[in-house]
């Protein structure tokens, strides 16, 4: 009777995984990107990231604080700087700061807070508030300036970006538009306009190289994703030369991006493999579509949002047996 044996409630295995792990491992992996932007843009990438963040940060402290009086602090876990981050990445290194105030409010304020905090938010809070912007300052959210503007700010030279001169060779201009575009290297290294975190694709794709490495995510949702815009863009390309050719689709926008950084998110991507690849195919989709067919040059924003929505439905039928699986008769 002297050796007892305790049952204690679930789990009765435990990880090295958690939150702040999680969110500043991302943060971490965001680091080459980071660097890219500032050395293309300078001053205008070190003051729309800082403030990004910033502001982020002190919203969620003053929604938690005098808005839903909430003592507890959650400003610490790092998913506000990881918002901050994402959110800057999808802005212009132009913007004025009070638009990017505008944006986290958003943000953090309707697409995390609004719907409880961290876990209960059905949307993706940096896109929810990218989204915003670009519909409510479509020329201030539009206005690209020409890497390598060190000193530049809201003053910067703006130039159109690859999407834009991909889009004007399928609206009219026909294929002599794509002569315009930036070469491989130059669409690699990020040497051309855009937004902060989508211009250097070489290394968003080492920090996807970590996540997937340290098991941050697993490799379903990109691969999926970014294996089905080859395929119909390389199959539109095939179809007509004004389509541009897979690889410059891979390497323009925020498709990179948004394939390892947003739509791998946690809280509003699908639980199981099954299910992340439905969900990573149909980003996919809907990105070439919007891109191909739609009025914005960008599709990435609005097919992660929409798939978002769908998340709940794709867990319902990917949902595996509690205890194994029936036997059909």
């Amino acid at each position: 009777m002297a050796n007892k044996f305790i049952i204690s409630l679930s789990p009765h295995v435990h990880g090295n995984d958690s939150v702040q792990r999680n969110m500043y491992g991302v943060c971490i992996a965001l680091v080459p990107a980071l660097i890219c932007s500032l050395y293309y843009f300078g001053i205008g990438a070190a003051i729309v990231l800082a403030t990004s963040v910033l502001a982020c940060v002190f919203f969620e402290w003053a929604i938690n604080k005098f808005i839903l009086r909430n003592d507890k602090v959650t400003i610490t876990d790092g998913s506000a700087i990881l918002t901050g981050l994402l959110l800057g990445f999808n802005l212009p290194s132009n913007l004025p700061i009070w638009i990017i105030f505008i944006g986290a409010l958003v943000a953090i304020g309707v697409g995390k807070m609004t719907f409880g905090g961290l876990g209960c938010n059905p949307f993706n809070p940096a896109l929810v508030g990218r989204v915003f912007l670009l519909i409510s300052f479509p020329v201030q959210m539009t206005s690209w300036p020409v890497a390598g503007q060190w000193m530049a700010y809201t003053d910067a030279e703006t130039a159109a970006t690859p999407l834009a001169i991909m889009k004007k060779a399928i609206t009219g201009d026909g294929v002599e538009a794509l002569s315009e575009l930036p070469s491989s290297f130059d669409l690699l290294v990020g040497a051309h306009g855009g937004c902060l975190g989508e211009v250097s694709a070489i290394a968003l794709l080492i920090g996807l190289a970590y996540m997937l490495w340290t098991r941050i995510i697993t490799w379903h949702i990109p691969v999926s994703l970014l294996g089905t815009v080859v395929v119909l863009s390389g199959l539109l390309h095939l179809s007509n030369p004004i389509y541009s050719s897979p690889e410059q689709v891979l390497m323009t926008g925020g498709l990179l991006l948004g394939a390892c950084f947003m739509a791998t998110d946690y809280v509003t991507s699908p639980m199981t493999p099954k299910g992340q690849l439905i969900y990573g195919a149909s980003i996919g989709l809907l990105t070439v579509v919007i891109r191909t067919f739609g009025a914005y040059p960008e599709g990435m924003s609005f097919a992660i949002l929409i798939m978002n929505a769908f998340t709940p439905l794709i867990n319902t039928y990917c949902k595996p047996k509690r205890f194994g699986e029936v036997i059909k008769k």
